[in-house]
């Protein structure tokens, strides 16, 4: 998920993707713990792309402008 992608987001749109990608954090830490999950390696992934939408919502909120 690329963070030019995230910009063009509205902030409900955003808040709801920051929803989504949590409950699939939760549920891949289900996962490693049962010993289910294959790809440790989307564990990772996926708090980067919280990182990334969290980072795009307080642009946003500040009011911050990026080329």
């Amino acid at each position: 998920m690329k963070p030019s992608e995230l910009r063009a987001l509205s902030a409900d749109e955003l808040k709801q993707k920051e929803l989504d990608l949590r409950r699939e954090l939760f549920n891949l830490r289900f996962q490693v713990s049962k010993g289910e999950l294959s790809n440790n390696m989307r564990i990772r992934d996926v708090r980067k792309d919280i990182a990334k939408v969290l980072t795009v919502m307080t642009e946003k909120e500040r009011g911050i402008k990026n080329a």
